[in-house]
């Protein structure tokens, strides 16, 4: 099987910097996946953390997954929630919503190493224009296939027989999983595109090596990962959509008119606000 390797453009967010995986100009979108940022590793000293002000969203939905550190949700539907490695943030923007990232004040007093992901998943057309909602799911809660060298969290969709704690209403498959020396993991091709995003460590795919930091997109039929070191990646993909998606700065929509009506409200101070937040960040 042949694969793409793509490397994640590194952005600095002023104090700390991610890498950009998607989109990008070799391959904008991966199944419904339109956006995917890892977040660090960064390491901030006792005073200081992320400071992401209110900002809008519509038609997508944001996960958010830790490997180390904390971040602080406030969003206009009144949630205020600290999620930690291991749970999920699933925040369902709908027909529109705005929202702030922190850090919390307990990690900002001490500094805290930071790690994670960000991903931002097209809504179908069929539920472009939900009603905004949102759900944290514990790492408790979260499913986990185990097997010979290989535990895996299922994040989204239904993977080996797992059905994922908030339900996509689109073909989804998006998972951790931490693979010891030798271990192999099976990728079928029934998952609709496919990519494998290394955090740490050093796998294969189909004897093809996947530098750390880059998201290997897989070809067509079956392929197999194996792990030459203790390996920490991301499996993430899913059905394509019949239609095209625009992206335009936190707006995604299959129609620029929906998009540029969303530019304006946002202008005009028409979303919603997040209670306890004052600030915003201008479009």
């Amino acid at each position: 099987m042949s694969i793409t390797i793509l490397s994640g453009q590194i952005k600095d967010l002023g104090g700390f910097t991610v890498a950009r995986i998607l989109p990008q100009v070799a391959r904008r979108m991966l199944g419904p996946f339109v956006f995917l940022d890892e977040m660090g590793p960064a390491q901030f000293a006792p005073g200081t953390g992320i400071d992401v002000r209110p900002h809008p969203h519509i038609g997508l939905a944001t996960i958010t997954w830790l490997f180390a550190g904390a971040l602080g949700h406030r969003d206009s539907l009144g949630t205020v929630i600290d999620i930690y490695p291991g749970a999920a943030n699933w925040m369902t923007a709908g027909r529109g919503i705005s929202h702030s990232e922190r850090t919390p004040a307990a990690e900002r007093a001490a500094g805290h190493l930071m790690h994670g992901l960000q991903a931002w998943v097209a809504l179908p057309v069929s539920h472009a224009e939900c009603d905004p909602a949102f759900d944290h799911v514990s790492a408790e809660a979260m499913p986990r296939h185990r097997a010979d060298g290989i535990e895996a969290v299922v994040i989204a969709g239904e993977m080996w027989g797992l059905p994922a704690p908030v339900p996509f209403p689109h073909p989804i498959h998006y998972a951790q999983v931490q693979m010891q020396p030798g271990a192999q993991l099976a990728v079928p091709a029934a998952w609709g595109e496919r990519g494998v995003y290394l955090v740490s460590g050093a796998v294969m795919v189909d004897g093809q090596a996947v530098p750390r930091g880059t998201l290997a997109v897989l070809g067509q039929g079956d392929a197999v990962i194996g792990a030459s070191e203790p390996s920490l990646l991301m499996l993430l993909g899913g059905a394509p959509f019949p239609e095209k998606r625009h992206l335009e700065w936190n707006f995604v929509s299959h129609d620029p008119a929906r998009i540029a009506a969303a530019v304006a409200d946002w202008r005009a101070d028409r979303f919603a606000a997040v209670p306890g937040e004052s600030e915003r960040i201008p479009y």
